[in-house]
């Protein structure tokens, strides 16, 4: 049996791990994320903020999002967003509407 202190710093691993390999795939796109997996890297900067709200800790969209992105949100866009293709953008409303 784990106890919760080794899950909950598994579960952290896991997290840091997920975001090193996000950072190391720079080239997928949020809607490539949101097509295939139902999430992206916003999801995650949300659900980010909404966990640290839950344990009394104000955590600023900004934050969250630059804890996800590995720097701030606008120069990720930046240097990094492309224009959703027409058929990106078809799968994602076709999925929305599912």
């Amino acid at each position: 049996m784990m106890d919760k202190t080794m899950q909950d710093q598994l579960d952290a691993a896991v997290l840091r791990r997920l975001l090193e390999h996000l950072d190391s795939r720079k080239d997928v796109q949020n809607i490539d994320l949101m097509n295939l997996a139902g999430f992206c890297r916003n999801c995650l900067s949300k659900w980010y903020a909404q966990a640290a709200r839950e344990a009394g800790v104000e955590v600023s969209d900004d934050a969250s999002r630059e804890r996800v992105y590995g720097m701030p949100y606008g120069e990720w866009k930046k240097l990094y967003q492309r224009e959703a293709s027409a058929e990106q953008k078809a799968v994602f409303d076709k999925n929305s509407k599912a």
